[in-house]
């Protein structure tokens, strides 16, 4: 009898003694069922968690540098970042004079204030001053109208770009472009709306924002000057390059001598990257040590009772031997039927977790993919591989005379 046959006549043994046995074999998989909840809820999380950061932090560009007293995350002590002098303008202006690296670069600094129009209002709207070439660094999309000029920044023309939840918000049944709006006690006319840009890593609403001249905020609601330069690099492949220009062209605007420690920081899309890289894998390692103990329970109690059902069908074993059956064919038998009762869990597993990413799709972008379905299959088939391993083991080694004796 070949390999083949033997699979086959090993997997039509099993599955009869499966269906013999429906509801032990349906209360072992128990434990399975657990764990392949877990491997798959933990997966479609974690892809969940990945898209929505992949996406939150392409608002960033890889391309652009952002140029701040402060590090996105840094392991120097608060209070000396706390310290540090503020950026400034003119500070902002020789970067902008003396840089190379620079494809379009902007000056930025922001706020949060309540905006009205009519008797209307909205609380908690970021205010963000900005330059002509904010769109540009920034890629904002623009649904009407335009995004400021040169003139209106250096003019400090009151004229605002709003984003679409607002235009939504004040102008329901009307074109937002030229009204006004008013921001404490200062009135801008809206020039342009820019299209839906969603959430910034779930906490910052992109789309419940205004752009005005970067002169009108400093004038209007900021008195302390501290801005944040942002670079558009030309060329992505030379961007070490670009932070080296930009780090000598900073300490040189702001008087730093050679011996002097940085007392600014070149942030990039990177950092979060990377920070967000080592949350993940701390989050999929406890995953994995919760799964790994469910399926372990798990197979230990397919293991127990795959030794229950080698000690009841000893004889059965015996006259298999007898008529010629090889170790190898007794242990492919149970070594399916252990794997088909695990793959059955998993089967009923993955019927439950559908239902349940759909529920985790109310806080995530999660979803049910092929990839993690067949993993959470392989994982059980193996679970049950290796929980069958020693009863099958066992059934293989035994004597065919002494099988048969048994009662």
């Amino acid at each position: 009898m070949n390999l083949l046959n033997e699979l086959f006549e090993g997997a039509k043994v099993s599955w009869a003694a499966i269906r013999a046995n429906k509801m032990r074999s349906v209360l072992t998989t128990l434990g399975v069922v657990i764990g392949i909840v877990t491997v798959t809820l933990m997966g479609t999380a974690i892809q969940g968690l990945d898209k929505a950061f992949l996406k939150s932090i392409s608002a960033i560009g890889s391309d652009v540098l952002y140029i701040q007293k402060r590090s996105w995350f840094s392991d120097e002590p608060w209070w000396e970042t706390r310290n540090r002098r503020n950026i400034t303008i003119e500070q902002a202006e020789f970067v902008a004079k003396e840089a190379t690296c620079a494809e379009a670069l902007s000056i930025q600094a922001s706020t949060f204030r309540t905006v009205k129009h009519g008797n209307r209002s909205a609380t908690m709207v970021q205010i963000i001053g900005g330059t002509e070439q904010s769109a540009a660094v920034s890629s904002l999309p623009i649904k009407a109208g335009r995004f400021m000029s040169a003139d209106e920044v250096h003019g400090a023309r009151p004229v605002c770009v709003i984003g679409s939840d607002i235009a939504e918000k004040f102008f329901p049944n009307e074109p937002a472009l030229g009204k006004r709006i008013k921001v404490e006690n200062a009135s801008y006319q809206v020039i342009g709306v820019t299209d839906k840009m969603g959430e910034f890593l779930g906490v910052l609403n992109l789309d419940h924002r205004i752009m005005i001249p970067i002169s009108r905020l400093l004038t209007d609601l900021i008195r302390r000057e501290d801005v944040t330069i942002e670079v558009k690099v030309k060329n992505m492949a030379d961007i070490d390059e670009a932070v080296e220009e930009l780090r000598f062209i900073m300490r040189r605007a702001r008087g730093l001598a050679p011996g002097d420690k940085d007392d600014f920081a070149i942030n990039r899309q990177d950092n979060f990257i990377k920070t967000f890289e080592r949350v993940s894998a701390t989050i999929a390692s406890v995953g994995l040590f919760i799964t790994g103990l469910a399926l372990f329970v798990g197979g230990i109690g397919i293991m127990n009772i795959m030794f229950v059902s080698v000690a009841e069908r000893t004889r059965e074993i015996g006259i298999r031997k007898a008529v010629g059956a090889k170790k190898r064919a007794i242990m492919i038998q149970f070594l399916i039927e252990s794997a088909v009762i695990c793959l059955i869990g998993g089967v009923i597993a993955l019927a439950l977790a559908y239902p349940l990413t759909l529920l985790l799709r109310n806080w995530l972008p999660a979803s049910m993919s092929l990839s993690i379905a067949f993993l959470a299959l392989l994982v059980s088939a193996f679970t049950g591989m290796v929980s069958g391993f020693f009863p099958a083991y066992r059934a293989a080694g035994m004597d065919p005379v002494e099988a048969l004796r048994w009662e």
